[in-house]
């Protein structure tokens, strides 16, 4: 079949760093890719914000290099469908335009909004049972309220990222299924909003500011406009479909849609999220998720805040002064690798932004001690990755001991592009990684919903299992498994002893606007 007769999708992935639009065919056969990068602030210790405008930008750049570089007829693409982080908050006026910056899924500045819903005890909070995090939307909208009253008060609506572009590319103003279960607390089997509890945190009456229609991931929202067809070089009749939170989406991407599948989403920050039949909470862990990816099933969520964004501080601030003119990242892998495990007596903390799993606290900060004047950049640079190795299989853990046993996991995002990053995990964790045929599942995931969204498969299920190939799996080597579990222990007990005196320094640094 020519490509003039085949029918084509795109997954538009809103990413930290950039946009990332992917062409797939119905089979999971990927055409082209195209990227565009937007810019982050850090305004104070702990914030993050973003500009809408940005994303919308880089979106329509790299739909349009997409286009070009596959070279297939517009008129047989049919359906675009785009995720995003979350919780990435964005403030909308009575002319659907942003009143402030988009404040970034890692920003932590709602730490005492979080604490302060955690101590409510509110049933709500039965998904978050040890913590809300304060990465979440709603506490952020907590904080503007509380902080910035005049911008809450001229904001009418409040959406996630996914739901801005799927703004811009209908005009529809939607509220995604999937993120409001997974970050909002919205639980479709009990009632829905809980009104009761966002009146008791101060937010009585918000869910008017929420838009009222409700799209389950994989639904189509709508045609696009006529401006955003042209912005993007799509035809007119090309289906908008919903999306949702970007490593949720992922879970298509590498055909995690049945029970006791396990998604490993690599990145800026690690997930881990074990798809499950059973209605069972775990200290420490949010979930269970309900029908938030496909209806009937609940997901589980362990997450590091700070993972590949660590790495990609060291590339950005050491590696490339100490490998000018070279492949800074190859070289960074390749020296680390060469230390042994254990990184020489180094341990260090993955905690640059904070905890997300398992002990939901905001006010860690990353450490590394043990420093010698034998020790070297690289060998500090294998403590980072060590740590954030630890803090994946401190999830894995969590989940074991509390009856939801992880016994491989599917991986995609950065860590694929390194063997040594693969086996590192592989062997810490002591379980098998498998690596599919698309290792950026989050695009791609949005593609298979975009092509159940138009019509073109049943289900999502189905479009995952027909789409989805595996390429290669990574074993564990059970050796260097029981040397690196020595070495946890002492990353368990770096935590145990810092956890004081972090919180004291994060007193010392709140800013109260």
């Amino acid at each position: 079949m020519s490509p003039a007769q085949k029918a084509y999708v795109i997954g538009l992935d809103g990413g930290t760093g950039g946009a990332r639009a992917l062409l797939s065919d119905l089979d999971g056969n990927v055409v082209a890719m195209a990227t565009h990068d937007y810019e982050t602030t850090f305004p104070l210790p702990g914030w993050a914000e973003q500009t809408p405008v940005d994303w919308w930008r880089a979106a329509c750049v790299a739909v349009r290099k997409l286009i070009t570089g596959a070279a297939i007829p517009v008129d047989r693409i049919f359906a675009i469908c785009a995720d995003g982080t979350s919780s990435t908050v964005v403030a909308l006026d009575e002319q659907l335009e942003p009143t402030m910056p988009a404040i970034l899924w890692m920003d932590n500045r709602a730490s005492p909004q979080a604490r302060s819903m955690t101590q409510s005890n509110d049933p709500a909070l039965r998904r978050s049972r040890l913590g809300v995090s304060s990465e979440w939307a709603i506490p952020k909208i907590l904080w503007l309220k509380e902080n910035r009253p005049e911008i809450f008060r001229r904001s009418r609506w409040f959406v996630e990222m996914a739901d801005y572009l799927a703004l811009k590319l209908t005009g529809k103003l939607t509220l995604g299924h999937n993120q409001i279960t997974n970050r909002w607390f919205f639980d479709g089997r009990r009632g829905g909003w809980p009104e009761a509890f966002f009146s008791h945190i101060g937010l009585d009456g918000i869910t008017e500011r929420f838009p009222q229609r409700i799209v389950p991931l994989g639904t189509a929202i709508g045609k696009i406009t006529p401006d955003a067809a042209e912005a993007m070089g799509l035809s007119w009749d090309t289906t908008v479909v919903a999306g949702g939170t970007d490593a949720y989406v992922a879970m298509l991407g590498l055909n995690v849609c049945a029970p006791g599948r396990t998604a490993f989403i690599t990145g800026s920050s690690h997930l881990v999220l074990p798809m499950t039949d059973k209605d069972i909470e775990v200290p420490g862990i949010f979930g269970p998720h309900p029908d938030c990816v496909i209806p009937g099933l609940f997901v589980m969520e362990g997450g590091q805040v700070s993972s590949g964004s660590i790495i990609r501080w060291w590339h950005d601030h050491i590696g490339k002064a100490l490998k000018p003119g070279e492949d800074a990242y190859a070289a960074m892998m390749r020296e680390a690798a060469a230390i042994p495990i254990g990184a020489d007596g180094l341990v260090a903390l993955d905690f640059w932004q904070g905890n997300r799993n398992p002990y939901i606290d905001y006010d860690l900060q990353g450490a590394i001690w043990g420093m010698t004047l034998k020790h070297t950049p690289a060998h500090m640079l294998r403590a980072l990755i060590e740590s954030v190795a630890y803090g994946t299989a401190n999830i894995l853990r969590t989940l074991a001991g509390n009856g939801v046993p992880v016994e491989t996991m599917v991986v995609c995002g950065g860590a694929t592009r390194s063997a040594f990053l693969l086996q590192m995990h592989a062997d810490v964790a002591g379980i098998p990684i498998i690596v599919p045929k698309v290792p950026d599942a989050t695009a791609f995931g949005a593609a298979i919903a975009a092509s159940v969204g138009a019509g073109l498969h049943a289900s999502l299920a189905d479009a995952a299992a027909h789409m989805v190939r595996e390429d290669h799996v990574v074993e564990p080597d059970m050796t260097a498994h029981r040397r690196y579990r020595e070495a946890f222990s002492f990353y368990e007990e770096t935590y145990q002893a810092l956890h004081p005196l972090m919180h004291r320094m994060a007193r010392r640094n709140e800013v109260t606007a």
